[in-house]
Formats: C-alpha cells, sequence, structure tokens
C-alpha cells in the first residue's frame, strides 16, 4: 500500500518521460556560503554565555537578562518559523538565503552601538544589544532550515547526507567558536567592544557573498527525482499533512525536545559551572569539546547513513546513548575538581547528541515526503524553540540563590550566584524519557528514498525500450 501511495505521487508530479539528472560544481559555493552564514549565526547568538558574568557587570544588568540575550532567539524564531518555511518553500532557496544573510549583518552591526560613545544610552545602551539580537533572530529560521533544502534541490541522493550535515554542522561549529573566542578576547569587561567588533566581520562577509554570489534558487537541470519535485506541495496542504502523520509528530516532539536541551545547555554551560569553582577558560573549554566530538560525531554518522540509509537505528542508538551522557554530566558537575570527568562527559554529550541533528532533518524529509523540505524541516525546528523556552524558562526557575561561597569563581551580581544542581538533574531526566519515548514509538517509512527508486526504475526501463527501437 505504501509503495502504491509513493508511486502514485511521484506520478501524478511528473510530466513526461522521467528527467535526466545533473550536477554542478557551483553547488560547493552554495554550500559553502550556506556553512558561513550558519556559523556566523550561531556565534551571534552565544556571544555573551560563555562570559555571561563580565557582560552583567560591564552593561551593569543581571544574570537573567545576559540569558536574555539567548533566549530571544528561541522567542522570536517561534512564530517567524513559520513564515521561514512558508519563504524557503514558496519563494525559494535564494531569497531566503540573501534575507536571512542581510538580517544577520544589521543584527551584527547594531549590536556595536551599544559600545560607541556618540550613540550612548547612558545606563540603557543594552538595549542595542538586544535589537541587535532580534534582528539575528530573525534570520536564524532562514538559516537553520536552508541546509535540507540546498541538499534536496543541488545534492545527488548519495550526497544528500553528508551535504546536510556539513551545512546544518557549521551552526555547532560556530558555537564552538563563541565558547573559546568570547572567554579569549574578553578577560575583562573593558574588551567587550572588541568582541562585538570582530564577531560582526564573519556576518558582512556572508552577506556579500550571499548577495554577489548566488543567482539561482534552483538549478538548470536537477540532481535527482525528488528534487525535480521539490516544491510541488503548497504550503497550507503541507502543513494539514504533517499533522496527520504520526510518525513526523513524533519526530518533532522528540527530536524538538532534545534540541532545546542542547540550547538551554549551551547558552547556561558557564552559569552551572562557576558555581561549583571551574573556570569561564574551563567552561569554554569544555563546550569546545562538547561541539567539536558533536561534529566528529555528525560527520561520521552521516557518512554511515550516506552509504547504508539506516536513518532510524542511528538515531535511536545516538539518543539513548547521548541520554546516558547527559545523566553522567548532572552528576558529576555537582562535585568540585572533576575537570577530567565533566571534559569527557561533555565530550560524549556532544558527540552522540549532535551525531542526531542532520539525520533527524534527513529523516523528516523522508517519513514527511512529499511536503517541501522547508515545511517539514522547519516545523521540527520551531517545535524545539516552543520547548527550548519552556525548559530554560524553568530551569532557571528551579535555581536556588547562592549569596556567599567562596569556592565560587562566578562574577557575583547584587543577590548572589546561582545553584544549577536542580536543574541539571531534571534536565537529565527529561533527556531520558524523551529517548525512550522516541525508541519505543517511532517507526516510518523511507518515503522519498522509494519515490527515488520507482523514478530509477522508469528510466532504466525507458532507456531498455529505446536500445531496442530500430533505426528508420
Amino acid at each position: 500500500m505504501e509503495g502504491a501511495e509513493t508511486a502514485s505521487l511521484l506520478g501524478e508530479r511528473s510530466v513526461g518521460p522521467p528527467a535526466r539528472f545533473r550536477t554542478y560544481r557551483r553547488r560547493w559555493f552554495l554550500l559553502a556560503v550556506v556553512c558561513l552564514l550558519n556559523c556566523s549565526n550561531a556565534m551571534l547568538w552565544l556571544t555573551f554565555a560563555p562570559v555571561a558574568d563580565k557582560t552583567a557587570a560591564y552593561f551593569h544588568i543581571s544574570l537573567e537578562t545576559v540569558n536574555w540575550l539567548s533566549m530571544v532567539y528561541l522567542l522570536i524564531s517561534i512564530p517567524f518559523g513559520l513564515v521561514a518555511t512558508w519563504v524557503l518553500d514558496s519563494v525559494g532557496l535564494r531569497c531566503a538565503v540573501v534575507l536571512s544573510a542581510w538580517l544577520n549583518m544589521v543584527g551584527s552591526i547594531t549590536r556595536m552601538f551599544s559600545v560607541l560613545k556618540f550613540l550612548s544610552l547612558g545606563s540603557q545602551s543594552y538595549w542595542y544589544l538586544f535589537v541587535g539580537q532580534c534582528f539575528s533572530a530573525l534570520a536564524q529560521p532562514l538559516i537553520i532550515f536552508s541546509p535540507t533544502k540546498l541538499a534536496a534541490l543541488w545534492f545527488p541522493d548519495h550526497q544528500r547526507a553528508t551535504a546536510n550535515m556539513i551545512a546544518s554542522m557549521s551552526n555547532p561549529l560556530g558555537i564552538l567558536i563563541a565558547n573559546l573566542l568570547s572567554p579569549a578576547l574578553v578577560p575583562e569587561g573593558k574588551h567587550i567592544p572588541l568582541m562585538l567588533g570582530i564577531y560582526a566581520v564573519p556576518a558582512v562577509t556572508a552577506c556579500a557573498l550571499a548577495t554577489l554570489g548566488i543567482h539561482e534558487k534552483v538549478p538548470p537541470t536537477p540532481p535527482s527525482a525528488s528534487a525535480t519535485n521539490s516544491n510541488s506541495q503548497p504550503f497550507f496542504t503541507g502543513l494539514k499533512m504533517l499533522m496527520r502523520n504520526r510518525p513526523y509528530i513524533i519526530l518533532a516532539v522528540c527530536f524538538g525536545g532534545g534540541i532545546g536541551m542542547f540550547t538551554c545547555f549551551s547558552a547556561l554551560l558557564e552559569q552551572i559551572l562557576c558555581e561549583k569553582g571551574y573556570s569561564n577558560d574551563f567552561a569554554g573549554l569544555n563546550g569546545a569539546l562538547f561541539t567539536v566530538c558533536g561534529l566528529l560525531g555528525a560527520f561520521l554518522l552521516g557518512m554511515y547513513v550516506d552509504r547504508t540509509r539506516k536513518f532510524i537505528e542511528s538515531t535511536k542508538i545516538s539518543f539513548c546513548l547521548s541520554a546516558l551522557a547527559s545523566i553522567m554530566f548532572a552528576v558529576t558537575s555537582r562535585f568540585r575538581h572533576q575537570a577530567v570527568t565533566l571534559a569527557i562527559t561533555s565530550s560524549l554529550f556532544g558527540f552522540f547528541g549532535f551525531a542526531i541533528y542532520p539525520i533527524a532533518m534527513e529523516l523528516a524529509v523522508e517519513c514527511s515526503y512529499p511536503v517541501g523540505e522547508g515545511t517539514s524541516t522547519g516545523l521540527i525546528f520551531v517545535a524545539s524553540q516552543i520547548e527550548g523556552v519552556i525548559l530554560m524558562i524553568l530551569l532557571q526557575a528551579l535555581t536556588v540563590r547562592v549569596s556567599e561561597d567562596p569556592f565560587s569563581t562566578c562574577a557575583l551580581d547584587q543577590d548572589g550566584a546561582l545553584d544549577w544542581t536542580t536543574p541539571v538533574l531534571v534536565l537529565a531526566g527529561l533527556c531520558s524519557g524523551m529517548a525512550c519515548f522516541y525508541v519505543i514509538f517511532f517507526h516510518t517509512d523511507y518515503k522519498r528514498l522509494h519515490a527515488e527508486t520507482i523514478s530509477a526504475d522508469l528510466v532504466k526501463a525507458e532507456d531498455a525500450a529505446t536500445a531496442h527501437v530500430p533505426e528508420s
């Protein structure tokens, strides 16, 4: 029945003989631009988290206010995420990339106004940071949704998972750079203006490359059968199809929750560790290990899935192992003098957790085909932002004030540091629960791969028939 349904869908969208496919070298330039843009946007998002205490002291604001510089990304991307899915699937990839590049650049430049004396608002100058973060947050959904669309439109089926992995993992690469660069650039609060200027450079570069270098929203000849029909379903029709797709809903809830947890972990890591006496540099190192090992895990798993097509098995195993790593971190982070163990657990958490991301995005397209890639991946991202906001608010609400602690390395605000024991245990419990739910209840067919198999068979049949036609 599933095969008949997929064949029917493929047949409805194909006009004339089966298409011949072709790839273009400029797809690698498009991939590079999306990678740089994704990396830059992640750097802007997490600029202040590794130096949250120094940012609070420099602008005379509380740690909660600094956390909102990260959380504003989550809040804005929820409503704009739906707009971004429509832009990608209805207007096109080129428009989405160029628009996101300009929003990202404007946001990075606006943040610099907060440290320019002739534009100073006095004690209210930090509002420039919020406005800049809002512009960059508007760009985030367009950037995050682009890798799957780019892979589907420009890359052949045997390169899709790898291309998606490279473009998607440039986002945690940006997180890695922010975790390493922010503490290095800001040993003291007075160096924050330098940090803001350096972080604007990749955003301006990406905007120039996207505006001047991208001229087409689709290749002249598609690289695969599914690329021929990538925009086949109207936006609202696709939404209705997704809402009736049980495997997709399970994937969106579980994987969206996983992204939300990783968002909270990245944004709050410095505050979690400083209360137990760990320095900002060590927190940055843990964030770096978390991301580097995640990039390695995503690369290895992406290559494996491209060859084996075992999307479901790979995500289920990785989800379970990342849940175990989160439990290890939750326990270890509550003790002092556990630097080596913390570094290992952060590495394992990143290795198994980040590895899921590009594969799950491809799996979302597989289980929801023929819905457009922007819509299927976009709704998962919106779900992750909603869950991320809820988690961020919940975790901060569960913290306990610690007014005096001789071991703490936090730059205390007027109310003291925060104890994160309960929040990290809750985070580990939620991660474990979602992993169990996903393993037990998620099952689906690979609809896009099946449709492409049918198309390939049609092409072979046509070639065989043509070969036996006598010349006139």
